[in-house]
């Protein structure tokens, strides 16, 4: 048994000493970094990915897209036409679409980068951030801005947002998100108004034909479909969403 346990001893001990070349070779590590370099990278990639979802809400105009495309459902009387499936990537594409400007910038300083191994990882995460920064800024009220810098700073309660060159993510993910919640139920009243006109036009008209037990609605969904078809309904909503980012 004894005599087994040495052999094993001798046969992997040059495994384990010339493991740091093998993982170079078999992973196609670059020469010039660790494997603890390597697998903190790949590491922080992963955690990226699967906070990536919640990314998309936070930092994206997906948000803006959801509610609006929810609130046309609902107000067409729709509850589960179109499905959820074919809403939700619909405004996924929708995203894409519109933040690949930001998505390529962040791509060209921050990521290609330091896939050549041009900057570090601090660097890196900075230029990344830095173009979806611009796009918040330029796509949140000022008057969300300055509430949560007043809250921030409490002590300080006249903070001018104009002075500041880089407001803290702290503050401007937030207020971004609150901007972009207030702009979809405002865009989402101008949508559901004529199809409630067009629900009461009708309601008004069964009542007065004594037709007290056929539901309005019921009646009302056809006008509404095809007044929504005969004025372009999804190529002028989804024209006008998109003309709204700065």
């Amino acid at each position: 048994m004894i005599r087994y346990l040495f052999f094993g001893f001798f046969l992997f001990v040059p495994e384990l000493i010339f493991a740091k070349s093998s993982l170079h070779d078999v992973m196609n590590i670059p020469s010039n970094l660790s494997v603890s370099t390597w697998i903190i990278r790949t590491f922080g990639l992963f955690t990226i990915l699967s906070i990536a979802p919640i990314l998309l809400i936070m930092v994206t105009c997906f948000p803006r897209f959801i509610i609006v495309f929810s609130i046309l459902r609902t107000g067409m009387g729709m509850g589960s036409v179109p499905p959820n499936l074919v809403v939700i990537s619909l405004a996924l594409f929708m995203t894409f679409y519109v933040m690949s400007p930001t998505l390529d910038r962040s791509m060209e300083m921050g990521i290609q980068p330091l896939m050549n191994n041009q900057i570090n990882e601090t660097t890196a995460i900075k230029r990344i951030a830095e173009p979806f920064w611009v796009f918040m800024k330029n796509n949140t009220r000022e008057k969300d801005l300055s509430l949560f810098m007043n809250m921030a700073h409490s002590s300080n309660r006249n903070t001018d947002i104009t002075k500041n060159d880089h407001i803290e993510y702290r503050i401007l993910i937030p207020s971004f998100m609150v901007s972009e919640l207030r702009r979809s139920f405002e865009i989402g009243f101008l949508i559901i108004l004529p199809f409630l006109i067009i629900d009461m036009i009708v309601a008004t008209i069964v009542m007065a034909m004594g037709m007290m037990m056929l539901p309005p609605t019921s009646i009302s969904l056809p006008f509404k479909i095809i007044f929504f078809v005969l004025i372009d309904g999804w190529g002028v909503l989804v024209e006008n969403l998109v003309r709204s980012f700065v």
